[in-house]
């Protein structure tokens, strides 16, 4: 390798785990990242190696990228377990790998300090300023409404990724950022530096310096990941009005701590929390304009009666002390408490016969006419079935009625794909309808809006209720009831159910029947079973 024993002789061991690839778009910049993270190792006496694991492109993979978090989280954990190191810095930003290396790190439990991509430069259009996600889906619909012509849109599509970096709205990348920021795996500030920013060079040389002293106090995740942690994450979730995504990963990231953890801690925590993020898609604003209005601690300055000050975070402090100094630079981005954009979360849990085991909703980007709504199902039971019929005029769907999209779960999907932001009908969209209620057991990219009730569990895959909707039942939505359910005799929906039959496995070997066999439902996660946490795993050097 080239090193002298005096380089390496009594010297921390730290992997730095890249999930950077050529088509992991978000993380183009790391590369150099990974040398001043070395910087920062070296220069707190450690020993660096980068160690390359899985790359998981959000835009490449198919069917979905989170069909392979579970593969990059058991990467993450072997990968830490077998080779002799003492601490990691792990690199990720792009949806998947926040939550994938995290899951891996919890359960290896070595020192752990997470450095985010940071999210992209704001996109641009002539005078208009773009939200990656959001804004494509705004202007999709005008170009499928007729409203846009190709060239336009060609403007708009070379304007909206100006750098390197995750999506610069408050989507999914964004999200747990900030979320992991809030359950003390980050350092304070890290989660909303933007990506090209010299900010963002320093603070990788930061997580280099901080992982060296995390070792030698024995700072292990199990030591900050507790269940007042978990709390503080989702309440800052809430407050961002954050991907719907986000329960899904926290549910993950809990069950491979130990922390018990059930959607209806969520909406326990949705209904006592503002949403103060004044941030696209449920505002106005973009993440650079977070971060110049004081980011993840300014935030969390202004809800601290709703927060467990006394957290551990890997700054060796607690979550008070790291936000002691925050201050609120600009009101128009993180709202006053007395001015929320909503009194309640940014996320709902509704229950229902059609969502036993519940699903979700984010009602502060939905059109609140459609909030409590009945109409008359339109099923589409695949997605090549709803793109097939879904700009039919024969299919006869109103703006009235509620499209239901099943077999698009974490199993039937598979991997349960972002599908459950389905489209409106081209003959609705040329009459200027752009929202309609719209249900599946598929997720929605955190970029995403309208009036979409997600994860609904169980899923139609094994036999959950929604197997059993037919086009033209009632389905009535009450999102203040936290109620979703199928308008038809309990008797009739067991008939249905019992004359149900199960598709046959997907996969017959590899990856996919691995992830078929162990997968759960999403109120659960969708993590293996076998990698929840349990006993310890011994470690390879005692066979």
């Amino acid at each position: 390798m080239g090193y002298s024993a005096e380089e390496a002789e009594g010297r921390p061991v730290i992997a730095i785990l890249n999930s950077w690839s050529d088509l992991s778009q978000c993380h183009t910049h790391f590369p150099q990242r990974v040398q001043e993270v070395k910087r920062g190792v070296w220069q707190a006496g450690g020993f660096p190696i980068e160690i390359p694991v899985l790359a998981i492109s959000e835009m490449f993979m198919k069917p979905t990228a989170m069909l392979y978090r579970n593969l990059l989280a058991l990467e993450t954990e072997e990968v830490l377990r077998s080779h002799p190191v003492d601490g990691c810095v792990l690199m990720g930003g792009c949806d998947k790998t926040v939550p994938g290396l995290l899951m891996g790190a919890i359960s290896a439990d070595l020192p752990a300090v997470f450095l985010p991509a940071g999210p992209m430069l704001a996109g641009r259009h002539r005078s208009e300023r773009l939200g990656s996600g959001t804004d494509v889906w705004k202007y999709w619909a005008q170009r499928q409404a007729g409203c846009l012509d190709a060239c336009v849109w060609r403007q708009l599509e070379s304007g909206i990724a100006r750098s390197a970096g995750t999506c610069m709205t408050m989507g999914t990348a964004s999200t747990l950022a900030a979320v992991v920021e809030t359950l003390g795996m980050m350092l304070p500030g890290a989660a909303t530096i933007p990506a090209v920013h010299s900010a963002h060079a320093r603070m990788a040389a930061d997580c280099g310096r901080r992982i060296v002293g995390m070792v030698w106090e024995d700072l292990r995740p199990s030591r900050i990941l507790t269940p007042a942690a978990f709390d503080n994450a989702i309440v800052a979730d809430m407050a961002l009005a954050g991907s719907t995504n986000a329960i899904i990963h926290l549910l993950a990231l809990a069950g491979r701590a130990g922390v018990p953890l059930s959607l209806d801690r969520f909406d326990a925590l949705s209904r006592t929390t503002p949403v103060l993020a004044n941030l696209r898609p449920a505002g106005e604003f973009l993440m650079e304009d977070f971060h110049d209005a004081g980011g993840v601690p300014a935030l969390l300055s202004r809800i601290p009666h709703l927060l467990d000050l006394n957290a551990l975070t890997v700054t060796g402090r607690t979550l008070g002390a790291n936000i002691a100094a925050a201050e609120v630079i600009d009101d128009r981005v993180i709202l006053p408490l007395d001015a929320p954009l909503s009194r309640a979360g940014g996320t709902f849990v509704l229950r229902g016969n059609l969502a036993p085991n519940g699903c979700v909703i984010k009602p502060t980007a939905a059109d609140p006419r459609l909030l409590k709504h009945t109409g008359r199902a339109i099923v589409f039971d695949s997605y090549p079935d709803m793109k097939a019929r879904i700009d039919d005029p024969a299919t006869g769907i109103t703006a009235d009625d509620v499209l239901v999209l099943r077999n698009a779960g974490p199993l039937g999907g598979p991997g349960m794909p972002e599908w459950g932001m389905l489209p409106i009908p081209k003959p609705l969209l040329e009459q200027g309808v752009r929202d309609m209620v719209r249900i599946s057991d598929a997720r929605m990219s955190g970029t995403s809006y309208g009036t979409c009730v997600l994860h609904v569990a169980p899923e139609a895959a094994i036999g959950g209720p929604l197997a059993a909707v037919q086009t033209g039942d009632r389905i009535a939505l009450d999102v203040d009831a936290r109620r979703l359910d199928l308008l038809i005799a309990d008797e009739e929906l067991s008939r249905r159910l019992a004359a149900w039959q199960a598709p046959s496995p997907r996969f017959a070997r590899g990856y996919g029947r691995l992830y078929g066999e162990q997968a759960t439902q999403a109120d659960l996660g969708c993590d293996f079973r076998f990698l929840e946490r349990g006993p310890p795993t011994p470690d390879p050097d005692i066979f």
